[in-house]
């Protein structure tokens, strides 16, 4: 490995040694809970169902009443949801009962409607042998009161929230989301719907960053784009100082070029460099430190090495932030074509995936790989992964792959 390069494996170990999972802790209503993680066991408030219900529309009446095909009852009255019936079920007779209502007591059985026979003077006809408990939902089979159901720790998706509203949980303890402050830095760098100057370009790579952010559970704090101005830029580290950022993202300005004064800024206030430049292609200049309780991760001002740097790096961090598990994007294709052997660095090379006709992933890695060149970033489905000195690799070959989204989205 070439001096002063660190491999991309060591860094990430690096970078996830350090971070320290949220323990602040809130409560967030039922609708703003999805996607966070429980702080705390979350037990139930009542029992479910609280009584035997009726799990079919029909006749709740005793199985004893009715062992044969044949048998006549007398329907005594109706029971609905919300709705119970005031009254016991006595020999040879029967209530009509609708789903989700409560069984009247001393039935222990429900004929569905398909098998009871309308007959005059408010008189069924059973065609089913009707057995002890067909068709009803005892108290509690769900869930009981205080039972533990979900546990801390658990991401609370669409069937989690669910059945935290039926344990009757208006709001739930969730750890705080990791606060990311993003900053992007240059001249050159206007916003999005402006006309830039000869010498400037759009700003981008923050939008993608912080979606990056979002989606791996962090909350992002836009700190806008910065001119090249050592004050201007302390000026920004200390808004997300003060807003108690977990992690402070730079986009740009972390080498040591004349014009690159994010990491020197950086120095200047007290961060302490852990290390910058990776043995990766795009994406070399990453920095990592830390700034008091602050992590800081200097990304690469390149849209797509930024992109790259931030899947591989940021993702991992703020999902071990957020209590979730670190993402696996890992997998295997075949190659569509020969791929050139690699030189020491860690190459992503990004790619389309299809399907050959056994079915297996094939990956057909773009002919230019510029860093500079957002829109086939934007096409590609993977990055296949090539080893520092990996030798040439023919087509048909497997080769490991990045997912950059689900196959066929």
């Amino acid at each position: 490995m070439t001096a002063g390069l660190l491999p991309v494996s060591e860094a990430l170990t690096r970078l996830l040694g350090r971070a320290k999972p949220v323990t602040e802790v809130e409560n967030q209503p039922l609708r703003a809970a999805h996607g966070r993680v429980l702080a705390d066991d979350l037990t139930a408030r009542l029992t479910q169902p609280p009584f035997h219900s009726s799990a079919m529309d029909g006749y709740a009446l005793r199985a004893e009443d009715a062992p044969a095909i044949g048998t006549e009852l007398v329907v005594i009255g109706q029971a609905a949801a919300g709705h119970a019936f005031d009254g016991a079920v006595g020999p040879g007779e029967a209530v009509r009962i609708f789903t989700g209502a409560p069984v009247p007591e001393g039935a222990d059985a429900v004929l569905i409607q398909e098998d009871a026979e309308p007959l005059d003077n408010n008189r069924i006809r059973t065609s089913f042998a009707v057995t002890k408990g067909r068709h009803i939902r005892p108290r509690g089979q769900d869930f009981t009161q205080g039972e533990a159901v979900l546990t801390e720790g658990t991401r609370l998706d669409y069937a989690r929230l669910t059945v935290a509203a039926a344990m009757n949980h208006p709001d739930l303890p969730v750890y705080r989301r990791p606060r990311v402050a993003v900053l992007a830095t240059g001249d050159e760098l206007v916003p999005p719907g402006e006309n830039p100057a000869a010498a400037q370009i759009i700003a981008s790579n923050t939008f993608g960053i912080a979606a990056l952010v979002e989606a791996a559970g962090g909350e992002v704090i836009d700190l806008g784009i910065v001119a090249d101005r050592s004050a201007l830029i302390e000026a920004a580290i200390g808004e997300a100082v003060n807003a108690k950022a977990d992690v402070l993202v730079t986009l740009g300005g972390a080498s040591v070029g004349d014009h690159d004064l994010v990491q020197a800024s950086l120095k200047a206030m007290g961060m302490e460099l852990d290390f910058w430049r990776i043995a990766m292609r795009p994406g070399k200049p990453l920095m990592v430190g830390s700034l008091g309780a602050m992590q800081v991760l200097g990304l690469p001002g390149n849209p797509v090495a930024s992109l790259v740097c931030g899947t591989l790096f940021l993702e991992p961090l703020i999902a071990r932030l957020a209590h979730r598990p670190v993402p696996s994007r890992a997998g295997q294709a075949i190659t569509a074509s020969a791929l050139a052997a690699n030189d020491h660095r860690q190459d992503y090379l990004r790619a389309t995936l299809s399907r050959d006709h056994d079915g297996n992933l094939v990956a057909e890695s773009f002919g230019k790989q510029d860093s500079s060149m957002m829109k086939i970033f934007a096409h590609a489905d993977c990055l296949i992964l090539r080893p520092p000195h990996a030798l040439e690799l023919p087509a048909g070959a497997t080769c490991p792959i990045l997912l950059l989204r689900p196959f066929g989205e």
